[in-house]
């Protein structure tokens, strides 16, 4: 028998969606899992306006953070500067070698790998649990589970005042904590 899985599921989440919530509860319900570290951005690498890292953790323990062996970690924020994945993991890895780690990622990064920063070694030290998604097509891609919900149309609709549709793709918590605290009021957010 393999040792439980240490997942890393980590993002912007800006805002956090009932696709990334499914994510979890999909690797659950698949694999022996210890635990999943959900990760948020400390400081995008790109320099994309991020709401607060303290609303978007928060936003993530309201979303995510009720699901069993589920951790919102601020790792990152540990870490300071600006985020990536492979530091990350290899901190990770560092502190707690005995952990098996898997790189929870959905089908639409893993088209888009060959750009990141270190992958390969990322793919080694964590191999990945890769998920499908609506609409990402690829040989060999997994089977489109997960719903195509993108936090720059959830950041639109706020923007916009849809409340039926932002209601539709967020938990009901996380669209009180964004109503309360104003987030995303304008469209500029990307």
């Amino acid at each position: 028998m393999t040792d439980a899985i240490t997942g890393v599921f980590g993002g912007s989440f800006n805002p956090p969606h009932l696709a990334h919530l499914l994510a979890l509860s999909i690797v659950l319900a698949r694999f022996d899992v210890a635990r999943i570290l959900v990760v948020p951005t400390y400081r995008h690498p790109f320099a994309k306006t991020l709401a607060p890292y303290n609303d978007r953790v928060r936003m993530c323990e309201l979303a995510m953070g009720w699901l069993p062996r589920v951790e919102v970690s601020r790792v990152e924020q540990e870490l300071g500067t600006e985020s990536r994945t492979l530091r990350t993991i290899e901190h990770l890895h560092k502190l707690h070698p005995n952990w098996n780690l898997r790189f929870v990622m959905g089908a639409d990064l893993k088209v888009e790998s060959d750009k990141w920063y270190g992958f390969d070694r990322i793919a080694e030290l964590a191999p990945p649990i890769v998920l499908g998604r609506v609409g990402v097509i690829y040989e060999g891609a997994p089977l489109a589970i997960l719903p195509a919900i993108s936090s720059t149309e959830v950041r639109a609709m706020i923007a916009a005042g849809r409340w039926d549709e932002v209601n539709g793709v967020l938990a009901r918590e996380v669209v009180a904590f964004v109503r309360t605290n104003k987030l995303y009021a304008a469209a500029s957010q990307s």
